[in-house]
């Protein structure tokens, strides 16, 4: 993940009692919005009745949508999209450019019980590595990784990590193929042997497939 490029900008947070909206010199905040950290990067939006807490990182050019949570903890890279109604608790990696579709779900406690008080160190993490997508109202159980490129489907229940480039769909999550970097489905089935190469009939991009996965051959973009 690239540094966040994190510009604190005091003053830019808490509730507004103006109807119209903020635009600070670096990161805009709506008046509706609540925010308690002052580590937001450039170009950075929130939006009306998200919350964010003191002890949250979000890096630059990051989108956060109405009724959104994210919890001290929580690590944003750059470029990342959090749609409407979700909620990112402690413990919980998101790196650049990666989608949280609208009410998707994470976790981070594999046992909770309301009489039982945790910290942050009993907790367990969850990476959601690079350029992943998380479709809508999908679940991710904690101490999972998704990989580079992943694509989890909307609704889809992920119990394990997600290898990079992998499309995930389904209750429970079943890997039934690849997706591109242009965010198109690979001509490659999920259990192809290691060796077997593809090329994306939309961008040309080349893959291989590796015992770790699938790697792209070649520059990214």
């Amino acid at each position: 993940m690239a540094a966040l490029r994190l510009r604190p900008l005091p003053g830019c947070t808490g509730r507004s009692m103006k109807t119209s909206s903020r635009l600070a010199p670096n990161y805009f905040v709506h008046p509706h919005a609540l925010v308690e950290t002052h580590e937001i990067g450039a170009n950075t939006r929130i939006w009306a009745f998200a919350h964010v807490m003191k002890g949250a990182r979000i890096g630059s050019d990051c989108n956060i949508g109405d009724h959104a949570f994210i919890e001290a903890g929580v690590v944003l890279g750059n470029n990342v999209t959090v749609k409407n109604g979700v909620s990112i608790w402690t413990n919980v990696t998101v790196e650049d450019n990666v989608f949280l579709g609208p009410n998707c779900v994470f976790t981070n406690d594999p046992n909770p019980r309301a009489y039982l008080k945790k910290g942050a160190e009993a907790l367990e993490a969850t990476l959601l590595k690079a350029n992943a997508t998380v479709g809508a109202n999908a679940t991710l159980l904690c101490g999972l990784t998704v990989g580079r490129y992943a694509f989890i489907g909307a609704g889809a229940v992920v119990l394990r990590s997600v290898p990079d480039f992998a499309l995930v769909v389904g209750n429970p999550g079943r890997h039934i193929g690849w997706m591109c970097v242009c965010a198109q489905k690979l001509p490659l089935g999920a259990s192809e042997r290691v060796g077997k190469a593809c090329t994306c009939a939309h961008c040309q991009r080349r893959f291989v497939r590796v015992a770790a996965g699938l790697e792209l051959q070649g520059k990214e973009k």
